[in-house]
């Protein structure tokens, strides 16, 4: 068994999905569960109307409604003809009344998230009748809502999804396709819930551990995860082979591709993941497993939006406890740390939610003196650095030497070198990463 997993560009219009279609028939899949994310500004516009609906404009929620249900339509015109489309449109006008019920009464956290659940029922809806329908292919539509769900803690709930996947695929073993929906799941109490915005790689790799696939396969719009910046930093290129670890520190640390936790499952099972371009299928991608190569530094990645909060208390010097003590403010108010330094007197830290800052920072102030800085930049440079033998790391803050850095965590992985810039240095640091690291001497 395979998982496939595509990502909203990648069946954002009638054409790319008609392109999908093609790719999951491939003779050489055997086996597979395709996973859809759903089109490409579907989710931002159901976004949009839930926060008019918290707004109490009905009518403009009521009016982006059926702009979405428009744009639908236009699509199951364009993807099912010869006399599909109106029993499809039938079917997609349930879900917008759906949502147009929802604007009857003033919109509650549950039905926030059956707003945000259509764009994957929608998306898998007109794929599944495309691929049945007009290609005449044989394909099983396996509802998400019956087997993905969280446990007490808000985290997928491992054993559920293992047991209730195999219960919904049980009734079709002879079938090769089957076509599922990412991102949607049911909370411990049943109602519907979601993981987050790009799980449907996380829901790609759950349901990949489920089944225990040969591999997953993660299909977006570029040609797998590069050593750096594309955004930002030109003639960047794409990384043939990472370590899960790899993998993991590039994608919670900046690399768009990936959903940071996407990865964890996998690594757990050993299942290999793959990263696909849909517009480029034939070129190779990048392969995650559980190997590495000797390259010390492969990629660089960079996470905006950090806020560097430093501690200074003479109360700190041969204190026990007391960074046990700091923890657990950040704890108390489920704030996660990314970057940690620490000296006698003084501890500097990083957060990238600043929603309980005002709190934390009340606490902390207990302690000693307290000093913010908003505006940082995390940039991670990840490799073998277990092997960095060729001084790598030396030549990483050699291309640095202009740019001031505010924290360097380095040590605490054998992958990763975390720096932490202030924002409006970041693209200068990138450009000097890649120069220093990445551009060949030329002959």
């Amino acid at each position: 068994m395979k998982v496939l997993k595509f990502g909203g560009t990648s069946v954002g219009s009638a054409q790319r999905m008609r392109e999908v279609a093609g790719l999951v028939h491939a003779p050489q899949l055997g086996r597979r569960i395709v996973v859809l994310s759903a089109m490409s500004g579907t989710t931002n516009a159901l976004v949009d109307i839930a926060r008019l609906l918290y707004a109490q404009d009905v009518a403009a929620a009521t009016a982006g409604i059926e702009a979405l249900r428009q744009r639908y339509h236009d699509v199951a015109q364009e993807l099912l003809p010869g006399g599909h489309a109106p029993a499809a449109i039938g079917q997609l006008d349930q879900h917008f009344q759906t949502l147009l019920d929802l604007t009857t009464a003033p919109l509650s956290s549950d039905g926030e998230r059956v707003i945000l659940a259509q764009g994957e029922l929608l998306s898998t809806l007109l794929f599944h009748r495309y691929v049945t329908q007009v290609l005449g292919h044989p394909a099983v539509l396996l509802p998400a809502l019956d087997f993905m769900r969280l446990d007490q803690d808000d985290e997928p709930d491992a054993a559920y999804i293992r047991e209730h996947l195999a219960a919904t695929l049980a009734p079709h073993a002879a079938q090769q396709l089957f076509i599922t929906q990412g991102y949607i799941c049911r909370s411990a109490q049943g109602s519907i819930d979601n993981l987050k915005r790009g799980g449907s790689d996380y829901s790609a790799s759950l349901i990949g551990a489920a089944v225990e696939a040969e591999e997953i396969q993660i299909w977006t719009d570029i040609d797998g995860l590069h050593n750096n910046d594309p955004r930002v930093v030109p003639g960047t290129y794409p990384i043939r082979e990472l370590s899960f670890d790899e993998a993991a520190e590039l994608a919670y640390f900046g690399a768009k591709i990936l959903h940071p936790s996407s990865v964890l499952p996998a690594r757990q099972h050993g299942i290999p993941v793959r990263l696909l371009n849909t517009m480029q299928p034939d070129a190779p991608g990048t392969l995650i497993s559980s190997r590495t190569g000797s390259e010390a530094i492969k990629a660089v990645a960079a996470k905006d939006g950090i806020t560097a909060i430093n501690v200074k208390s003479s109360r700190m010097l041969l204190a026990h406890g007391f960074l046990r003590t700091l923890f657990e403010v950040f704890e108390r108010y489920r704030t996660s740390i990314d970057m940690i330094t620490t000296s006698e007197v003084a501890v500097s830290l990083t957060i990238d939610d600043p929603a309980r800052l005002p709190q934390i920072l009340e606490e902390l102030r207990r302690f000693g003196t307290v000093e913010v800085d908003e505006n940082q930049t995390i940039i991670c440079l990840v490799g073998n650095l277990l092997q960095d033998a060729h001084g790598a790391a030396h030549a990483a803050f050699a291309a640095l030497q202009d740019i001031p850095l505010r924290m360097i965590s380095y040590g605490g992985s054998p992958n990763n070198i975390s720096l932490l810039v202030n924002t409006v240095d970041k693209t200068r640091a990138l450009l000097a990463l890649n120069e220093g690291l990445f551009r060949k001497p030329s002959p």
